[in-house]
């Protein structure tokens, strides 16, 4: 196909649009600090095709979404995208804003998105699109794409790999628009936080405090490892659990405030309708029912003056609880009063549910009209809730001699329920100007009588104006986890806000519930450089919880095993509520599969950039994967710090777009410093540098020059002879001193931290045995091959052998592999190539042979050369060939295991050996 062919006259057979694949970005990613969701979207034939070459495209995408002429778009004006569609852009751009527009239109409003082209690849465009609830943006992107195709010529319809988004399809029999926004607003009322929550939320990120949800439900922590608070609704993470329980035991409630001097109605718990009746005889008509806990006034009836009334009021009652409260009923105005830590904040008088008559309309046809009320919901889903003619509202109705069909004069007032719970379809009047001094000490005292530290008062008053000790009245209930919407949006009257006063409660004096969070990435030095941070802030006094390649430790415990280098393991550590600190390992894999763990972090380090994953993931060259690494410094926070390698120029270069204070470390101090380091050393900026001779590491802030210790004094730099833990070293003092961590302790945890396999395992952990040395480090990649080789030509022994095993995993590219058995031939002298378990894609054997290609291309000799495939055998072998005096260099996967096969080696007698070999 051409792009000279109009659409409406292909009649071939084309390739459609096709969703290669999609990612859910929880935090700052690749593209953007916005959680987004990306799908990489490939268009086929319809790259040939942008919107204007489309008949009738723009005009039935504008009638089937018009709300997307309000989108601004590259113009940031409404009507910026309809000008781009008439002028043609690609249909990748489309699908973002109808993404955008679907979520939008189910209630959960979004504006950010990109489209991008993906470079070297015709027809390739990234996504993305901003989202709130992760299940609805997923859909959202899925009927993007069947909206857009929907409107297509039908010779290039069809889109292909939706199952990449999300497995159910609410367009499948027809319905178009309205089917996919029913869809979504599903979605969205089942997982988007309630009015309360929310509130609480926004206010708390307005104060830059960070937020995660812990459920599907409103449970939020609200900060960050010991800093952090819990809620839900509103109930706090300091709520007394035996203060909930009063609250919703409705007679202990009314005898402990009875018993604090606060005016409560008489009652009597009763369990059966006759016992009922005699209760309200003896306290005088009109009386109230209520079940003993109950609430959002489920089962109550109010203004019970017969008999009759209350059997009725009962039956309803027990429907709810097996025990019924019979009480005498105050008169007034029904008020809700919100304590929030002892103090009243804000007051709602709430109105019930009702209609008010036009002389025309019947009841039902005005409960339908007062429902389309935007501000009604299902639920607690909105401000308002929809009324809902039930057994209740008729039998109410039945009462005063109408029903649902009866026709009320101008004016009237039909009350539709006796309670004015807005659960229920009440209103409310804010009267929270309007309290007197006595109630508000009366509802003070109610809470703290209770317990609760964010309390609703239910109160029913004449006049709130007026002294209930005047006018009588008083207190009807008290309740637990009070709903704020009638306070937030009130029907009548000032919008209170009453989410400020909460967090202040939970973080007062300004604090921010942040840890420090210091996050480690880049090609090599990852994990010791992660496990010196750690283990100077430990030294610094705080509970370190830190993330690597190896697990996840909180101190002492090893709470997980395994690669724990991601976003998921990050979010462990910040939810702990012991941790005062956050050390994270950083992989790439983490980043480019849903972004960081956090918004911001304190100080982000970037190590290196070398080759390594390359050919993975979109990420083909150095420059892509720098992008990468490049995320943690541009999420460092205004004040924080961003540590930069000064020796690696991929790695200098994101000076230009790192957050906070820029920190750099350099292996080149002294006379051999570039011009760059002493540029930005001169400016005042913070360095730390290595210096010859003499090895000296030294600190340089605000144009000072603090001499710290020497490198050969850490002893994982075994004497100053690992170069690559040198460079590791510098890089954890930039970072923990640009934390604040003075420097006397960072020198004393240098000086304790070691590369055994305790402190650093798998990482240049050495044992000696029978005259054997055996060196264990996991370098998979072909610079950490060559530091590594570095050190063990300075470490060969003068008569000895140096017995290596190498791999690499079977997911890198040739040219790596074959680089890693170059390298490994210019420094061993017995090599033994083995193999993953899992080859990673790659059949069993096919790694060997391409890494022994390098091997034997650098003219090593092919008798010197083993193959063995499984890990343990190829590590024995290397073992029992090793004699006294010898140097044994293990290269493995599985550092657990193999580490335990080196303890318990015993050198084996040459004659054995040399059969073993034949």
């Amino acid at each position: 196909m051409t792009p000279d062919v109009p659409a409406a006259e292909v009649q071939v057979p084309v390739r459609p649009m096709r969703v290669l694949h999609t990612a859910l970005y929880r935090g700052p990613h690749l593209f953007s600090h916005t959680p987004m969701v990306r799908i990489r979207l490939d268009l086929g034939a319809l790259e040939a095709f942008p919107t204007d070459r489309l008949p009738g495209f723009t005009d039935g995408l504008l009638a089937a979404l018009p709300g997307l002429q309000e989108h601004g778009c590259c113009f940031r004006s409404p009507g910026g995208f309809v000008r781009r569609l008439r002028e043609g852009t690609w249909l990748g751009h489309v699908a973002e804003h109808v993404a955008l527009e679907l979520q939008t239109r189910a209630g959960s409003k979004v504006t950010r998105g990109k489209t991008r082209s993906v470079r070297g690849r015709t027809g390739h465009y990234n996504v993305l699109f901003a989202y709130r609830e992760e299940a609805a943006g997923l859909l959202a992107g899925r009927l993007a794409l069947q909206i857009v195709d929907s409107l297509l010529p039908p010779a290039l319809r069809g889109v292909t790999g939706l199952d990449e988004l999300h497995g159910d399809d609410p367009m499948a029999e027809g319905g178009g628009v309205p089917a996919a926004v029913g869809a979504l607003a599903r979605i969205v009322r089942r997982s988007a936080l309630g009015p309360t929550t929310r509130s609480l939320v926004q206010e708390a990120e307005r104060r830059g405090i960070p937020v995660m949800r812990l459920d599907d439900l409103s449970l939020v922590q609200l900060g960050h490892g010991a800093a952090q608070q819990r809620l839900r609704a509103s109930i706090t993470g300091r709520t007394s659990s035996i203060a909930v329980d009063i609250a919703g035991d409705k007679d202990l409630t009314k005898t402990l405030l009875a018993e604090s001097g606060l005016p409560v109605p008489r009652g009597a718990l009763v369990r059966s309708a006759e016992e009922a009746v005699r209760e309200a005889e003896r306290l005088g008509y009109p009386v109230v029912t209520k079940p003993l806990d109950g609430n959002h006034g489920r089962g109550v009836s109010l203004d019970l003056d017969t008999p009759e009334a209350v059997q009725r009021g009962f039956e309803e009652a027990v429907r709810h609880s097996r025990r019924v409260i019979v009480e005498q009923q105050f008169q007034g105005h029904d008020h809700r009063i919100l304590v929030i830590g002892g103090e009243v904040r804000a007051v709602a008088q709430r109105v019930p549910a009702h209609v008010i008559g036009d002389g025309e309309q019947t009841i039902a046809a005005l409960i339908e009209t007062v429902n389309r009320d935007p501000r009604r919901g299902t639920g607690h889903e909105s401000m308002l809730t929809r009324i809902v003619v039930d057994d209740h509202v008729t039998c109410l109705l039945a009462r005063n001699g109408l029903t649902p069909e009866s026709v009320p004069a101008a004016g009237c007032w039909v009350a539709l329920r006796d309670t004015a719970n807005l659960s229920t379809g009440g209103t409310a009047i804010d009267r929270t100007d309007d309290i007197h001094p006595d109630n508000a000490c009366i509802a003070r005292r109610a809470a703290l009588a209770i317990g609760l530290d964010v309390a609703g008062i239910d109160f029913l008053a004449p006049d709130i104006s007026r002294s209930v000790r005047e006018t009588g009245g008083g207190i009807v209930e008290v309740n637990a986890a009070p709903g704020f919407r009638m306070h937030l949006e009130p029907f009548e009257g000032w919008a209170r806000d009453i989410a400020r006063p909460v967090i202040d409660m939970l973080f007062p004096d300004g604090a921010t519930g942040r840890i420090p969070i210091l996050a480690i990435t880049g090609t090599n030095g990852k994990s010791t450089t992660t496990r010196m941070v750690a283990h100077i802030m430990r030294r610094a006094g705080l509970t370190v919880g830190m993330t690597s390649t190896s697990g996840i430790w909180i101190n002492d415990d090893k709470v997980a095993d395994g690669d724990s280098s991601g976003p998921r393991s990050a979010r462990m550590v910040l939810r702990d509520p012991t941790v005062q600190a956050a050390v994270l390992e950083t992989a790439r894999g983490g980043i480019l599969r849903e972004g960081l763990a956090f918004e911001e972090c304190d100080v982000g380090a970037v190590l290196n950039v070398q080759a390594d994953h390359l050919g993975l993931k979109e990420v083909d060259t150095l420059e892509d994967l720098a992008a990468v690494k490049s995320v943690v410094v541009e999420a460092v926070r205004r004040n924080g710090c961003s540590v930069l390698n000064a020796d690696d120029a991929l790695t200098l270069a994101m000076e230009r777009h790192a957050g906070g204070r820029i920190a750099l470390f350099s292996m080149r101090g002294g006379s051999a410093m570039s011009d760059a380091l002493r540029a930005h050393i001169a400016a005042g900026g913070l360095a730390v540098t290595h210096e010859e001779p003499g090895g000296e590491i030294i600190v340089h802030d605000d144009s000072r020059r603090l001499p710290l210790m020497s490198a050969a004094e850490i002893p994982a730099t075994l004497g100053g002879l690992a170069g690559f833990n040198i460079q590791n070293a510098l890089a954890a003092v930039a970072m923990t001193y640009a934390q604040g961590v003075a420097p006397p302790v960072i020198r004393a945890a240098l000086q304790t931290f070691s590369t055994s396999f305790e402190q650093s395992p798998g990482r240049l952990n050495l044992h000696e045995v029978g005259g054997i040395r055996v060196l264990m480090d996991y370098a998979h990649n072909p610079a950490g091959l060559a530091a590594l080789c570095n050190l063990v030509t300075r470490m060969r022994p003068p008569q000895g052998r140096v017995i290596g095993m190498v791999s690499t995993p079977g997911d890198r590219r040739d040219e790596d592999m074959r680089e890693m058995g170059r390298i490994a031939a210019g420094a061993f002298d017995e090599v033994v190539l083995r193999e993953r378990p899992d080859g990673r894609g790659r059949p069993a054997g096919e790694v060997i042979r391409i890494i022994a290609e390098g091997v034997l291309d650098a003219g090593f000799p092919e008798t010197r050369l083993h193959r063995v495939l499984d890990e343990q055998e190829a590590a024995g072998l290397c073992l029992r060939m090793a004699r006294p005096g010898d140097l044994v260099v293990l290269l493995p996967t599985s550092v657990g295991e193999v580490w335990a096969q080196v303890l318990s080696f015993q050198p084996e007698s040459a004659p054995a050996l040399a059969r073993e070999i034949a």
